[in-house]
């Protein structure tokens, strides 16, 4: 099963129906998936994985936004998470790099969210693949991922 068929099984078990958009040349960075899209990079809902004290910590933030881990990811936390690789995010989520879901998760996550993706009606997350993405309200995506919603930017 790849990522995205296992990102559908994830989203059947919780009765989300996503609007899911494939694109062969890939979505890999938010850049990639803005060009895909035609829309501007601030839409795309990207996530970064860091490691925590229990587990993945899951940042979703704007495309066009960089995380301040050190200070602002800290105060959220009450730690500052670790830098984290491949083999790690994989085996925390259940998803390679480049197609990690805002939700849907293999193993419990923190989930943080970028307040600035409330500045916009739709947001794109990734779809379990590098290849895939889908359409979601910030309100919506927040509800679902039981993200805490904060200043995460540089």
């Amino acid at each position: 099963m790849d990522g995205h068929e296992l990102w559908l099984a994830q989203c059947a078990q919780i009765g989300y129906e996503p609007d899911t958009h494939l694109y062969e040349d890939g979505t890999r960075t938010s850049e990639d998936a803005a060009n895909q899209l035609g829309c501007d990079v601030a839409h795309i809902a990207k996530s970064i994985v860091f490691a925590g004290e229990e587990g993945a910590v899951v940042v979703i933030t704007s495309g066009a936004n960089r995380v301040n881990r050190k200070r602002k990811i800290k105060r959220l936390l009450g730690y500052k998470p670790s830098m984290t690789d491949a083999e790690y995010i994989l085996e925390n989520t259940g998803y390679a790099p480049g197609g990690v879901p805002p939700f849907g998760h293999t193993k419990p996550c923190t989930v943080l969210m970028d307040e600035d993706l409330f500045l916009y009606e739709t947001v794109w997350g990734a779809g379990g693949s590098a290849k895939t993405v889908f359409p979601i309200s910030p309100a919506e995506l927040q509800s679902i991922s039981g993200a805490t919603v904060g200043d995460v930017k540089q």
